[in-house]
């Protein structure tokens, strides 16, 4: 009789094949098979033929909350998950799907730091329609938008706030589905959306999160029922994480604010924090910043929230704040002092209007797309000084020849490959449309 013990049975993963087929056919993976999916996307096991025809499964069949919860779960243990627990303040983070001349992170870093709410900020590759947060601040001289996670941390610990661009050591996983997701069409799948926001910003260090879920020709979600069906399945997910979560819905079916570039739309966050700026940017910021504050604990009731955010909008801490953090990130800040140092196109031209009547809709999209051919240069950087402002929004009206947009460039050429786009985007019509509420909260 032999003293020998019995070998261990070999567990058999189950091969991807079976996993696809069990997706489409509207099968729950398991966690054991979740964490073996994105095991094998990491160690480059699971082909990517194979990855994108996983994606389309979930895009068309869906997953439950729980496989989503441990989908971002697995995705950020991936990485390097931030340790903030020294820094004794609440940590809520902000995150958009994106939208076109959106500055709110920008002037919400800020305003939270001086409301004693530290902010982590790292800019995901999903956040942005066409230009990011960083791209944009980096039209400040001097300004570091990639930092190390040792100097992200320490941005937080001093200052309270950062916008960075996202560290590769957090949710590496999420960054190969996300490059596989843009070739396949699978951007939009809600829980793959919900699994990489949750997996990134939970990896980056916050307790709570607030979620601005954009629908419409400017965001990668082009129906209010999808942006609220997300909404909702962020909260729940994020909530079943053990994170306190808020989203809310708007709407981005013309640009956010007066302009659309980079050192255009930095120079409007300036002014909001000087007490100026559009109605919808204030509106949209004023209500985020109230969410922040009101999940942070630092103000309990709706009208104490409002107050807490407009005092630090009115008395100069938060433009303050967000003047330390420019100078915490090597920026030059007697450029937010005097915003006419950013540097001015060489011409402005406007885009008149082709006849009389209201401003029917704007195609954002196309107005985010025309920029981006208007500012970028050769070498896939963009032209700080060009972009669009003054932006005549729906229900405007106007008459032939007057101003639709004003287009601020540089290169003749880009500015006439420009113009169809921004052509295209309006339409005009002889009756006023009615517009729709901005903001909606949906859990």
């Amino acid at each position: 009789m032999s003293d020998k013990l019995p070998e261990p049975k070999k567990i058999l993963k189950p091969s991807f094949a079976y996993l696809i087929e069990k997706k489409r056919e509207g099968g729950e993976f398991t966690d054991e098979e979740i964490r073996h999916i994105v095991d094998s996307i990491m160690d480059h096991e699971m082909p990517d033929t194979q990855q994108a025809a996983l994606a389309m499964a979930i895009f068309f069949r869906q997953m439950t909350a729980q496989e989503t919860a441990t989908f971002a779960k697995e995705m950020m243990l991936s990485g390097e998950v931030v340790d903030l627990s020294k820094i004794h303040h609440p940590k809520i983070s902000k995150v958009s799907t994106g939208g076109v001349g959106d500055k709110t992170t920008m002037v919400l870093a800020a305003l939270a730091a001086a409301a004693g709410v530290v902010m982590p900020g790292m800019n995901g590759k999903d956040e942005d329609f066409v230009i990011s947060s960083v791209t944009k601040l980096s039209s400040i001289p001097g300004f570091r938008g990639k930092v190390t996670l040792k100097e992200y941390v320490q941005l937080l610990t001093k200052v309270g706030c950062a916008v960075v661009e996202q560290c590769p050591e957090i949710a590496p996983a999420d960054d190969l589905l996300y490059t596989l997701r843009q070739v396949t069409a699978t951007i939009p799948s809600l829980p793959l959306i919900t699994g990489s926001i949750l997996s990134r910003k939970l990896a980056e260090g916050c307790g709570g999160l607030v979620v601005d879920v954009k629908w419409g020709n400017g965001s990668f979600i082009r129906f209010r029922e999808q942006a609220q069906q997300l909404a909702r399945t962020i909260t729940r997910v994020a909530r079943s994480m053990n994170r306190h979560c808020v989203a809310l819905v708007t709407e981005i079916n013309q640009p956010l604010g007066d302009s659309v570039g980079t050192a255009l739309e930095v120079k409007e966050a300036v002014e909001l924090l000087k007490g100026g700026g559009t109605e919808d940017l204030k509106e949209l910021a004023l209500k985020l910043g109230m969410e922040i504050v009101r999940l942070a604990g630092v103000a309990g009731s709706t009208l104490s929230a409002k107050q807490t955010v407009e005092k630090h909008l009115n008395d100069g801490s938060a433009l303050a704040k967000f003047k330390e953090m420019i100078q915490a990130q090597g920026g030059k800040t007697d450029w937010i002092d005097d915003p006419e140092k950013f540097p001015k196109a060489q011409y402005v031209r406007k885009l008149p209007a082709p006849k009389r009547g209201y401003v029917h809709s704007i195609d954002a999209g196309k107005i985010a797309r025309g920029v981006q051919v208007l500012a970028t240069r050769k070498d896939g950087t963009m032209d700080p000084a060009v972009g669009i402002t003054d932006i005549r929004k729906v229900a405007t009206q106007v008459k032939q020849g007057e101003p639709l947009i004003m287009i601020h460039y540089n290169d003749e050429a880009r500015m006439e490959a420009s113009l169809h786009y921004f052509r295209d985007a309006y339409r005009l019509a002889p009756k006023k449309p009615q517009l729709r509420p901005l903001i909606e909260r949906v859990a």
